[in-house]
């Protein structure tokens, strides 16, 4: 354990100690769950993540589950997740072109009790249009979110605060996913909270629902300490119910901030059902922010996802979607923007079970400095019944600088045999005969090249909602390629 350091929860200035018998409590158990998985023949993982599963229980409250049986559940199953599954490394298939050594080294501090007041003074909320919710390291803060007059029926706040039969049939319907990995397994570990959106059976929600991320501690520049938060949202959409979110990260501190924000999103959406989902990241780019996804789609729901991510030294999405019905639709749209020392990485699972799936991929980077990367990891897998499905994959990327990197794999596996299927992929420099043209009307290189570059990304950038969100994204991005920040 050469060169790994966690610093105990207790040592955050935030961190109110419990009892030396509930620490002991904690210890005793997780070692517990260890013994018994070796006992059943599974690899018990390494030392760094039993001291780092022990640093998260530490970490909370000793009330935080046990007054709450689901978040106790989800704890308790995530906590035997986490013990068998080694810290990744590169040499796992997932993590081959995806540093995290930068974490391993650090200093970990959990994140769990709700923030100071006087750190909230800083946020920039982008509230212009209601209803709004601000969740800070996990926290949903009532005092700072909007939330207008909602439909008969639906919920909008924390399971702490959730009717119990409500939580049961909540939590009955996203409880199925089981394919996370060990950040999925943390984050079900340290997550102070879960924040709930619950739609009936045909309810219509009018106004998007924005849900605003802020970071508000972290290490300064070279630091080695890495302040860690851990949101959870849970969104179901009952049968024929039709709802808009929008999730959008930031840090508040600048770009010199070293602070890891690991959240998790459940989605279940029922039969006949529609979903759109905008998800816009913009953390400091001294940052770690690994996303994890996980959407369940009854027969004929729609699942819409537009996705613009430009922050994080390290910005990983895992995005798994189920189709567990005939005649269901997805639509993914993603734009990742590098402009320095940075990774950019999507995951992306698609499983169609059943008749008549339809499903659109279309990836887009952008890479514009010589140490940036883009990761792309996109698998379509259409099994046996899935018979007339209509399935396209498409990556593009684009590299502006000789040394800039970027590692594609489409992935389609096709086990039905009565389908319309198709991916493809294309890695390149803007086209000459693009420059020239803009030449030709006597435009200099480094504006054609900048003009060019923005419309690259605009397909995506235009299907967020809110003119005020597609110029604010608009103006992120231009300012980034004019000006990136000195990593």
């Amino acid at each position: 354990m050469s060169g790994i350091a966690l610093t105990p929860a207790a040592c955050n200035s935030r961190f109110i100690p419990s009892s030396y018998s509930s620490f002991q409590s904690h210890f005793h158990k997780l070692r517990t769950i260890r013994v018994s998985l070796q006992s059943h023949g599974f690899t018990t993982s390494d030392p760094f993540v039993l001291q780092l599963a022990e640093t998260f229980e530490d970490s909370l409250p000793p009330s935080s589950s046990s007054s709450n049986s689901t978040l106790h559940k989800l704890r308790e199953a995530s906590s035997q997740s986490l013990l068998s599954t080694p810290w990744p490394s590169r040499r796992d298939e997932s993590f081959r072109f995806t540093d995290l050594s930068f974490l391993r080294n650090s200093h970990i501090v959990p994140l769990s009790l709700p923030p100071n007041p006087s750190l909230l003074s800083s946020l920039s909320l982008h509230a212009d249009n209601p209803p709004y919710l601000t969740i800070v390291a996990g926290h949903l803060i009532q005092s700072m979110s909007n939330l207008s007059q909602f439909p008969k029926g639906v919920y909008v706040g924390t399971l702490s605060a959730m009717d119990p039969d409500l939580t049961d049939r909540v939590f009955d319907l996203v409880t199925g996913f089981n394919g996370g990995d060990l950040f999925w397994s943390i984050n079900g570990i340290a997550a102070p909270d879960v924040t709930v959106v619950y739609v009936p059976e045909g309810c219509r929600v009018e106004n998007p629902i924005h849900l605003g991320y802020f970071s508000v501690e972290g290490g300064s520049k070279g630091s080695k300490e890495t302040y860690v938060s851990n949101p959870r949202v849970v969104v179901v959409v009952e049968k024929g119910g039709e709802l808009e979110i929008i999730e959008e990260f930031s840090g508040t501190q600048g770009n010199g901030e070293c602070y890891w924000t690991n959240c998790a999103l459940e989605v279940a959406i029922g039969e006949g059902a529609k979903l759109r989902h905008s998800y816009i990241q913009t953390e400091s780019t001294a940052a770690a922010h690994i996303k994890w996804t996980s959407v369940r789609q009854e027969s004929s729901s729609t699942y819409e996802l537009t996705e613009v991510s430009t922050g994080g030294k390290l910005g990983r999405h895992n995005l798994h979607i189920q189709q567990l019905g005939p005649d269901t639709v997805t639509e993914l749209s993603t734009l990742h923007l590098s402009v320095g020392d940075q990774t950019q990485d999507l995951h992306s699972q698609l499983v169609l079970d059943h008749p008549r799936g339809y499903s659109r991929q279309l990836h887009k980077c952008i890479v514009a400095h010589s140490m940036g990367q883009a990761v792309f990891d996109g698998n379509v897998k259409v099994n046996r019944y899935a018979q007339q499905t209509d399935a396209g994959q498409l990556t593009r990327s684009l590299l502006l600088e000789p040394r800039a990197t970027v590692n594609v794999k489409p992935n389609l596996q096709i086990v039905a045999d009565d389908v319309k299927c198709s991916h493809g992929a294309a890695i390149s420099d803007l086209e000459e005969t693009q420059l020239l043209y803009f030449q030709a009307r006597g435009i200099d290189p480094k504006t054609a090249r900048r003009v060019l570059t923005f419309a690259f990304g605009g397909e995506v950038i235009d299907k967020l909602p809110y003119s005020s969100i597609r110029d604010r994204v608009r103006s992120q991005i231009k300012k980034l390629l004019d000006s990136p920040p000195n990593l």
